[in-house]
């Protein structure tokens, strides 16, 4: 079977490619023997690995399945369909799907991972009326971000430490229903053992050692990627001081911000708040 090399940078459907032919590779598996296990021909894997053919979302997650990726082809997929993802953001999220652990801070808004789909729609529906983007592109953004959260149900899971900015508290989207629906749901995700959520309050001020979202993914070999963004794009950060850099500032923020205890308690008179 062909067994060219692909540039993963030349385009989605080569990175697609490339990791699909990786993920093969790791379970010890020829084009043969894998096309077997999916009721295909060892040609049409082939012809994946080369980036020939977009396959069905339905053949994707049987690769998922059987190659034991945890959704990363889904989420490459998903890369290749749609264009409402702010760029930089899908590579991403492919490497999310390996992740041991994630740390996360936001601001503004609840983190995707912990968003319900009320909470999620409000925000794409917002942005279709600015006109950022179409009504299929919504679609398929809240459609991605499904693929994304079924991390959290993986076995084992992922550790999630979420550091809230109180203005996601504070910020209402999608009307007070919404809000407390998701203040429900993060108080319910905080009670899983895997899921630390805390919140970094105004008093911090100018103590606090962020100002825009940040993620760092632990991956199985413990290696940290970091990953931010601004309005424009975002920034997948690979480099050792720049990663490192951040974690000690993460370290900073997780012992600046309330403790679980009281950020629930925060999180809980706030959907008390709703209601009055």
């Amino acid at each position: 079977m062909n067994e060219s090399e692909l540039d993963p940078s030349a385009s989605p459907l080569a990175a697609f490619g490339t990791q699909l032919r990786r993920s093969r590779k790791a379970q010890g598996l020829s084009q043969v023997g894998l096309g077997a296990l999916l009721f295909c021909t060892g040609s049409y894997v082939s012809y994946l690995e080369r980036a020939k053919e977009v396959p069905s979302i339905k053949f994707v997650r049987r690769l998922d399945e059987v190659l034991e990726t945890g959704g990363t082809l889904e989420l490459m997929w998903w890369q290749l369909r749609h264009t409402a993802l702010l760029e930089g953001f899908p590579e991403y999220a492919a490497q999310e799907a390996r992740a041991a652990e994630i740390r996360l801070f936001e601001v503004g808004i609840i983190p995707g991972l912990l968003q319900t789909s009320a909470y999620a729609a409000a925000l794409a529906s917002a942005a279709v009326r600015r006109g950022s983007i179409t009504q299929d592109q919504a679609d398929e953004r809240l459609k991605f971000l499904a693929a994304r959260q079924r991390l959290l149900d993986q076995d084992p899971p992922p550790l999630i430490h979420a550091v809230l900015d109180e203005s996601c508290i504070r910020r209402p989207v999608g009307g007070r229903s919404v809000m407390s629906s998701q203040f429900k749901y993060l108080e319910e995700l905080a009670e899983r053992p895997n899921v630390i959520l805390q919140v970094a309050p105004y008093s911090l001020g100018e103590q606090a050692p962020f100002t825009m979202p940040v993620t760092l993914a632990t991956l199985p070999d413990r290696s940290v990627l970091a990953y931010s963004e601004s309005q424009q794009r975002g920034l997948l950060e690979r480099g050792f001081e720049t990663v490192r850099a951040w974690e000690k500032d993460y370290h900073r923020l997780q012992v600046e911000a309330l403790p679980k205890a009281a950020s629930l308690a925060m999180i809980r008179k706030a959907r008390e708040e709703l209601h009055r």
